[in-house]
């Protein structure tokens, strides 16, 4: 597995559900996002999506987000601004009736918020080696993309407030 996802090997996602039942294939959706050709990655991201984040959080939730951040900072990961777009819903989810589920989902997204600082602020984000950086058809480039969602994410941080999470300190104290 290398050095990128090598921790997932230490959550135990057999004991953690999704939308759907057993988080355990998890951690081999996260390695489709990761390594995959363009349609694996996308058919990947989007069952994490509808698994992890919408509309409620699951306890497995908290436990993917990291590895979400690290495949965001990671160059050959084909969708990394679908990948920060997935981070972003899951700090709009919630689960009224697992609220420390949604809170440290929240609390995981929110920790990453210095790798979202250096992708908004990357003048060309690297991109996978076989993704050219030119814009699709209508569309933004890949680093471009990037940029944008990782500016969108790190507003819905700075803004974020919710029933789940504790008020932030005032400013100036």
């Amino acid at each position: 597995m290398g050095t990128v996802l090598g921790a997932m090997r230490n959550v135990r996602w057999h004991e953690l559900q999704h939308a759907y039942g057993s988080a355990s294939q998890v951690p081999g959706v996260l390695s489709r996002i990761a390594w995959g050709d363009a349609p694996s990655s996308d058919e990947a991201l989007n069952d994490l999506e509808r698994w992890i984040g919408t509309p409620p959080v699951f306890d497995s939730t908290a436990a993917t987000v990291p590895f979400l951040w690290e495949l965001a900072a990671t160059d050959t990961v084909r969708d990394r601004a679908g990948v920060l777009d997935l981070l972003a819903t899951i700090l709009a989810a919630g689960n009224p009736e697992h609220p420390t589920w949604t809170r440290a989902a929240h609390e995981a997204v929110a920790e990453g918020r210095a790798t979202a600082v250096r992708l908004a602020a990357a003048p060309h984000a690297p991109v996978a080696r076989d993704v050219p950086d030119t814009p699709e058809v209508g569309g933004p480039s890949p680093a471009q993309a990037v940029r944008t969602a990782a500016t969108r994410l790190l507003a819905a941080i700075d803004r974020h407030r919710c029933f789940a999470c504790p008020a932030p300190p005032p400013r100036g104290t």
